[in-house]
C-alpha cells in the first residue's frame, strides 16, 4: 500500500496533481493543491483498490487521512463525498460535529442525504464521543455555512464549484460578512 508520497508536481487539474517521485508519476487526487507546478510536495495518501482502478487520495495531514478512512468505512460514503465532506471543515470540526450529533453539516455534501448523514453520526459518534466542544461547534458550523453560501451564490452565477473554492481559498479568513466575501471571490475570479 502506499501511505506516504514526496516529490515534485509536474501537473495540476482542478481534481488532482501528477506527482512525479523517483521516476514514477502518480495521480492523486486531493482537496485542493495551493502548490505549483516543480514544486515539492509531501503528504499522507490512501489507495482505493476496485477491480477496475487503483486510485491515490492525497492528504495535508495523518489526521485528515485518518478521518477520511473512517468516513469511507460507512456504507453510502465513497472516496468522492469523504473528499466532500473534508472539504467542508477541518477534520477536529468534522469530528465535534459527529460526536454531538451534528449530522446537518454533513448534509451540505452533494451525494449525502439525511439518511446517509445519520448513519454515520451513528456509526463515528462514539470513536469521537471523547472530544468536547459545543462551542467550537456551534461557530464552525457558521462558518461552514457561511463558506457554502458563498460558493452556492458563485455557482448560480455561473461559476464551477472548483472555481469558487479556489476564489475562497484566497479570502481571509477575518473577513467574516457573506456579501463582502461573495465581492472578494469575485475578484479573484477576475483576476484570473
Amino acid at each position: 500500500m502506499i501511505a506516504y508520497l514526496k516529490g515534485k508536481i509536474i501537473f495540476k487539474n482542478e481534481n488532482f496533481i501528477i506527482l512525479l517521485s523517483g521516476d514514477i508519476g502518480y495521480k492523486v487526487f486531493m482537496l485542493s493543491c495551493q502548490d505549483k507546478i516543480d514544486d515539492e510536495v509531501e503528504f499522507f495518501t490512501y489507495l482505493n483498490v476496485k477491480e477496475d482502478a487503483l486510485t491515490l487520495y492525497g492528504f495535508s495531514s495523518y489526521n485528515e487521512l485518518e478521518l477520511f478512512e473512517h468516513l469511507i468505512s460507512i456504507s453510502g460514503i465513497g472516496p468522492k463525498a469523504g473528499l466532500g465532506i473534508l472539504s467542508l471543515a477541518d477534520p477536529e470540526t468534522v469530528k465535534v460535529a459527529i460526536a454531538k450529533g451534528d449530522s446537518s453539516i454533513l448534509t451540505r455534501v452533494s451525494g449525502i442525504g439525511k439518511k446517509t448523514a445519520e448513519r454515520v453520526v451513528l456509526e463515528l459518534r462514539n470513536k469521537f464521543s471523547s472530544l468536547d466542544g459545543d462551542d467550537v461547534l456551534q461557530e464552525k458550523s457558521k462558518e461552514i455555512n457561511d463558506h457554502t453560501d458563498v460558493i452556492e451564490a458563485l455557482i448560480s452565477l455561473g461559476y464551477s464549484a472548483q472555481q469558487a473554492k479556489k476564489a475562497l481559498a484566497n479570502i481571509p479568513s477575518e473577513i467574516k460578512d457573506v456579501s463582502e466575501r461573495i465581492k472578494m471571490a469575485l475578484k479573484e475570479i477576475g483576476k484570473k
